[in-house]
């Protein structure tokens, strides 16, 4: 094992030495996938989500987070649930529940270095916006590492994991799902993948207690996950 392999493996608890050699495109999530779930980052989208939730409802903000967990569990996102019951711009929303401040988040140069390792396409897959994904891999300056950014805007609105939305990411990007990686927070969304026939990561807290035969390998840390990956034309 190389130093940089040795000193991954001492660091959070992940998987170690994962087998990926057939693997020749990466997609990944964005939230709580690329930074960790720790900077609750998330946490201040959520506020803003469940502020949008009361103003529009006019339920008081412990119901309206209940009602939004709720459609969050039953459409993927919240928007999908408020489009279905309420008569919103989701547009507007995704500006303004996005419009937080990013000093949570910084470059994590083990990340960065574990990206440039893999050989083939890097692509972003997340039920965020558009703007936003743009927002957050700047300010992680991973921006120049990914050659495209799938966003909700570019599924018609329609979330992970719907199989359609799965579906027109690999048409965009001309993925093979047969050799490709998806690396995601939420276990569900890693479903539709394994059907489709994608290698799948989970990814953060749930790395090691979520269950399900769709999750192919855990990375409770993404950093050593990809730095000590066994990649195509690795030395043995």
């Amino acid at each position: 094992m190389t130093d940089a392999r040795r000193a991954a493996a001492e660091a959070a608890p992940t998987e170690i030495g994962a087998d990926l050699r057939p693997v020749r495109s990466w997609v990944f999530d964005l939230d709580n996938t690329l930074y960790p779930a720790e900077t609750r980052f998330l946490n201040q989208v959520e506020q803003r989500i469940n502020a949008y939730f009361v103003r529009t409802s006019g339920l008081e903000a412990a119901e309206a987070l209940t009602v939004q967990k709720t459609y969050l569990n039953d459409y993927g996102t919240s928007l999908a649930g408020l489009m279905l019951h309420y008569q919103i711009d989701p547009h507007d929303f995704l500006a303004e529940v996005h419009d937080v401040p990013l000093d949570c988040l910084a470059p994590d140069t083990g990340l960065r270095l574990g990206l440039e390792r893999l050989k083939g396409p890097r692509f972003i897959f997340t039920n965020g916006s558009s703007a936003h994904a743009r927002r957050v891999l700047e300010r992680l300056e991973l921006g120049d590492l990914f050659d495209g950014v799938f966003a909700l805007e570019d599924a018609d609105l329609i979330p992970k994991p719907d199989p359609r939305t799965f579906a027109r990411m690999l048409e965009r990007f001309g993925v093979d799902p047969a050799t490709a990686c998806f690396f995601e927070d939420t276990p569900k969304n890693l479903a539709p993948a394994k059907a489709l026939g994608m290698t799948t990561v989970l990814v953060g807290p749930k790395a090691f207690v979520a269950e399900g035969d769709y999750i192919d390998h855990r990375a409770a840390a993404l950093s050593p996950f990809l730095t000590t990956a066994i990649l195509d034309g690795d030395p043995s």
